[in-house]
């Protein structure tokens, strides 16, 4: 993905694709399952990837591939978006930003191979060539280790908990292929590739603001100032949301607008982030708009709508306006989650 400030919105779609090209060495732009980590040390550790709210693991949302034309320090680029889906909190967000030049240490200088890969890609990969153990429930670091079988990692006590009780404690023992099969531990969300186009131009027609001015008629016990105030809430909050249902109309499928340095469409007239709400990035610089999610992802989750749970409007990822390179490792960027406001 490389749209810029003057260039036309990315649209990310979920599709299914083989295992092989969700690997770090495809580069890809996915949702759920593992992590395909980019640069493979100096990843997250288990305190970054913890729920702000309620401590527990953040579960891997999605990646999305977005390397920087003429910057040679970024010619690999991912950004790593992480959610709580513990409930009641569902509530913790978190996003990091990795780039890489071309020549590096842990992939070719050449583009990866477009053809399939000789195996079938089904075991999980729990060790990077770094040397680094990954958690066997979330794919994330795992400095834990099994006090008894010393094979398997965790990043914390409740994914080690978890693991035991879906059956590490009787493999533990018979631990020569442990590495290579890791249970369905129900923690992953469902795993798609990530596809792009390019947004037609043509939008459907300019949705018009109602007016309500007739309603002030048949409510007179409300002071007129109120009703007015109350008419031109409801008349601003329609208008969003009837701009944004009107923006996707087109391809009410996509998941993800991808646009740097653009404006993020909102669902909300409520809850819009001012300038000062985005923090500026340690290294001194502006955050701007990279990309947003979109709710329709939600229907592909498989995540209890019903209650608490994972939800959302819509989710604005903040980046680096110079996309600084602070060494190899991960760089916390900055998500703001809007939802959709209930409407009486």
């Amino acid at each position: 993905m490389a749209a810029g400030a003057a260039g036309p919105v990315e649209l990310g779609f979920a599709e299914e694709a083989p295992a092989w090209r969700l690997r770090s060495e495809q580069f890809p732009s996915k949702v759920g399952g593992r992590p395909a980590w980019l640069g493979l040390s100096e990843l997250p550790g288990p305190g970054a990837l913890a729920c702000a709210r309620c401590g527990r693991p953040l579960a891997f949302l999605l990646q999305v591939y977005a390397p920087l034309p003429g910057r040679d320090d970024a010619f690999h680029r991912s950004l790593f978006l992480f959610c709580c889906r513990e409930p009641p909190c569902c509530a913790g967000l978190r996003v990091f930003r990795n780039q890489l030049p071309r020549k590096n240490e842990f992939y070719s200088y050449e583009p990866p191979s477009e053809t399939g890969a000789s195996d079938t890609g089904e075991s999980a990969c729990l060790q990077l060539k770094s040397g680094a153990h990954l958690c066997r429930v979330c794919g994330c670091l795992g400095p834990k280790t099994c006090s008894r079988c010393k094979q398997a990692h965790y990043c914390s006590k409740e994914h080690q908990t978890l693991d035991w009780r879906l059956g590490h404690k009787q493999a533990c023992t018979q631990s020569d292929h442990l590495d290579q099969t890791a249970p369905d531990h129900n923690f992953l969300f469902p795993e798609f590739e990530i596809v792009t186009e390019t947004e037609d131009e043509i939008t459907p027609e300019a949705v018009e603001m109602e007016d309500y001015s007739e309603v002030t008629g048949s409510m007179g016990r409300i002071p007129e100032e109120e009703l007015d105030s109350m008419a031109r809430h409801e008349s601003k909050e329609d208008h969003i949301f009837q701009k944004f249902k009107s923006k996707i109309a087109l391809e009410p499928e996509q998941i993800l607008r991808y646009g740097r340095g653009i404006k993020p469409i909102w669902i909300s007239g409520e809850n819009i982030p001012q300038e000062k709400d985005i923090p500026d990035c340690p290294c001194g610089a502006k955050r701007i708009f990279e990309f947003q999610v979109m709710p329709q992802l939600l229907n592909h989750l498989k995540v209890d709508r019903l209650g608490r749970s994972v939800d959302w409007g819509i989710l604005a990822v903040f980046t680096c306006a110079e996309s600084c390179s602070l060494g190899i490792g991960y760089t916390e960027e900055f998500v703001w989650k809007q939802d959709i406001t209930d409407t009486p």
